[in-house]
């Protein structure tokens, strides 16, 4: 029989989805190469180049310093996975900085057809990742100014009191500002998934 003394036990941080979020999602910080990253299209892939720029923002507008944006896209053709478009991956990952902060550069995707054949406006498809969140929060990114965001059926799903929530505003430098709002006034519409 043992009497020796084991020391106590200590309290360690509680982490929602896990101590490898960072390191295996957004390993940049920790000297990794990343899967995807903020070039979704590189120079030379047909289309009107876009940058996309915004900051995440929690309940109280406080920004989230470690937050993660995947987007996913359709090529300017209104493609996904289109051969031969060597240089467009169609999917994106921008962790966020102090500031709450990123950016994605790629090109403004086309009009595609949805499940029940009606025309979707050009948009991205974003996921959220953060502290606090058990699973991924899903919205889109619509484009200001975009004649065919008054026919697109999921956007006709949205109050339109709510509808601003999903819309990229374009600035005079041609940048488009998209900002996730995850609580509070100004929420930015999520969908289930």
């Amino acid at each position: 029989m043992s009497t020796e003394l084991k020391p106590p036990l200590e309290l360690t941080p509680s982490q929602t989805i896990g101590p490898f979020f960072a390191y295996a999602l957004t390993p940049r910080s920790y000297g990794g190469k990343e899967l995807a990253t903020e070039q979704v299209a590189t120079e030379g892939v047909a289309g009107e180049r876009i940058r996309i720029e915004g900051a995440v923002y929690d309940g109280d507008g406080v920004p989230v310093g470690d937050a993660m944006i995947e987007t996913w896209q359709a090529d300017a053709e209104g493609r996904f996975n289109a051969a031969g478009n060597a240089g467009f991956t169609g999917f994106g990952r921008a962790e966020t900085n102090a500031e709450g902060a990123y950016f994605i550069e790629t090109v403004r995707p086309g009009a595609l057809p949805g499940p029940n054949g009606a025309m979707q406006a050009p948009h991205l498809t974003v996921s959220v990742f953060a502290r606090g969140l058990l699973i991924r929060l899903a919205t889109r990114v619509y484009f200001d100014g975009e004649p065919g965001n008054a026919g697109d059926p999921v956007l006709a799903l949205v109050p339109q009191e709510r509808r601003a929530t999903l819309i990229a505003k374009r600035g005079a430098d041609g940048v488009y500002r998209f900002d996730v709002r995850l609580q509070g006034e100004g929420e930015t519409v999520f969908f289930d998934v």
